[in-house]
């Protein structure tokens, strides 16, 4: 079993079988509660799932985009549970999931946005599915401000990522043998708080 996690945007946490069934997802969609929120969820998704920490095989994390404290939130609940139980951790660009959701439903190129903040969107363009059934990431993502989007294009200006959508990107780029992003969070943006002058040798917090 995967269990899927991402705090991107809202909080959400899924339980997906290896064949990318959804066997459970809690989400909460405020974008400012993930520390207390994340806890709650992963015990219900267990609960929910009828299944313990030990059959858990992968926890499939969002990276990102996202702001610098609600991804933290969640790629530390992943790799602490991932170690916890013995399961690999599967880093997942969390617009990736969001255009398989949407690739689900719709055909053709996606233009794809995520909130920002500070009147900034993240954006990321597809191109469709590819034969294995994942998305195909033409550009991005890249932080862009909202009065410079362009006006006619197929987009989706999503509020929030499903987790349900994590795990089975994660369930599909497994059974495809394919090579999973790196576990870093995609920020996209400096550090709002960086080390004094007299530290300038140290790295900046949040990097």
């Amino acid at each position: 079993m995967l269990l899927a996690l991402d705090t991107s945007a809202g909080s959400s946490a899924a339980i997906v079988d290896p064949g990318g069934a959804v066997r459970a997802e809690r989400t909460l969609r405020d974008s400012r509660r993930h520390a207390e929120a994340i806890g709650d969820l992963l015990r219900d998704v267990l609960a929910d799932a009828g299944i313990r920490p030990a059959h858990v095989t992968g926890v499939a994390v969002g990276v990102g985009p996202g702001p610098f404290t609600g991804l933290r939130v969640g790629i530390a609940a992943g790799r602490v549970f991932a170690l916890g139980a013995g399961a690999r951790l599967l880093p997942v660009v969390s617009h990736d999931a969001l255009a398989l959701e949407w690739h689900e439903r719709h055909d053709g190129p996606l233009a794809l946005t995520t909130d920002a903040r500070r009147k900034e969107r993240y954006r990321s363009e597809y191109t469709g599915l590819d034969p294995d059934g994942l998305p195909v990431r033409s550009s991005g993502p890249a932080l862009v401000p909202v009065v410079e989007l362009p006006e006619e294009e197929q987009r989706w200006d999503a509020e929030w990522v499903s987790a349900a959508f994590i795990g089975r990107w994660a369930a599909l780029a497994l059974a495809a043998g394919r090579q999973l992003p790196a576990a870093d969070a995609l920020y996209l943006r400096s550090p709002d708080v960086t080390m004094s002058a007299a530290n300038a040798g140290a790295r900046p917090v949040g990097r």
